[in-house]
């Protein structure tokens, strides 16, 4: 009776500490995937940076009174506000919004893609 008990004892305490360390391991896998809100923010203003801006006389780029808004929201703790008025602005633009980073590495080219010649 009193191994009974035991085993049964200890086969919960398997059990539960086996949730424990998938709840554990499911969090922290979930924190390396959720894009942090500040460099989403400093992502989408690079790219606006970078790809808005032309080299003709009516280019805004940089100039432009909402993304600069949208730094100054980013420089003061508010880059969710920043994210979602870029990606606005990204829309209006006819410009694609880049995927968030993930966190994870990825693959530059496919394999076998960058041959020297």
């Amino acid at each position: 009776m009193f191994s009974d008990l035991f085993r049964s004892s200890f086969v919960l305490a398997v059990v539960l500490a086996a949730g424990a360390t998938n709840t554990v391991s499911a969090q922290s896998v979930s924190s390396q995937t959720s894009p942090d809100p500040k460099a989403r923010c400093n992502q989408l203003i690079s790219y606006f940076d970078r790809y808005a801006a032309s080299r003709g006389e009516n280019s805004d780029g940089e100039r432009n009174h909402t993304r600069i808004g949208a730094r100054i929201d980013c420089d003061n703790g508010h880059p969710a506000e920043a994210v979602a008025t870029m990606e606005k602005l990204l829309e209006r633009k006819n410009m694609e919004i880049p995927p968030a980073p993930t966190g994870l590495a990825q693959p530059t080219s496919p394999a076998g893609t960058n041959v020297q010649r």
